[in-house]
């Protein structure tokens, strides 16, 4: 295998051989083209994604800036949305869902270096799948480590470090991260803590 198929499959690789510097340079003149948008050109922020992305749903957005290292091996689906200073480390595939909605100054992290210092000088580094269900709140400052995966319906607190698998609708918080309650039914009629949406809202949420 050469280093971008030992990359692909998770194995140890060397990230300046076999082309793939060329293509991280190549993301970079993308980053910088959709970095360095003026205020009237924001209508071309969809297009400039989908031409990054390896996969995306017809709507998303992302408000610049943004940095990752390929964008080819980044999937998001329908009605994507990330704030400001979202960076993906894509060397493993980083696979998220619909109705995602990331805060300010999240980073997602597939790239890691050899714990031991012999093998961490060698210049092996790896790349490890992250994937994010439908419908997750990722909180401001949070920091998602490889090999994770976040299931469907869950929130992350801000500032959380996550570096092991959320299952499905929950609230977990912390450096570490850790789950702290379940989110069921009880919680739709709040919009902050104990916080009930008024008439007008809930009639919107609610169908009434």
């Amino acid at each position: 295998m050469n280093q971008k198929e030992r990359m692909l499959a998770g194995l140890p690789y060397k990230a300046w051989l076999d082309g793939l510097e060329e293509e991280r340079e190549q993301c970079k003149q993308k980053i910088y083209e959709f970095n360095m948008l003026p205020p009237s050109g924001r209508d071309r922020i969809p297009a400039l994604l989908k031409d990054l992305f390896g996969k995306t749903g017809e709507e998303l957005w992302i408000e610049p800036p943004f940095h990752c290292d390929y964008g080819w091996n980044i999937e998001v689906g329908e009605n994507f949305f990330a704030n400001y200073n979202l960076t993906i480390l894509d060397v493993g595939k980083v696979t998220i869902g619909k109705n995602a909605q990331i805060a300010p100054n999240v980073s997602i992290y597939t790239a890691g270096h050899p714990l031991h210092p012999d093998s961490r000088n060698s210049g092996y580094e790896y790349g490890i799948p992250v994937t994010i269900g439908d419908n997750v709140w990722i909180g401001g400052g949070a920091i998602i480590l490889p090999g994770v995966t976040i299931g469907d319906n869950v929130v992350i607190g801000a500032g959380s470090v996550v570096g092991k698998d959320i299952p499905d609708n929950m609230l977990a918080a912390g450096n570490p991260c850790r789950i702290i309650r379940e989110i069921t039914e009880e919680y739709r009629k709040y919009y902050f803590k104990q916080r009930e949406f008024d008439e007008e809202s809930w009639e919107e949420i609610s169908g009434v």
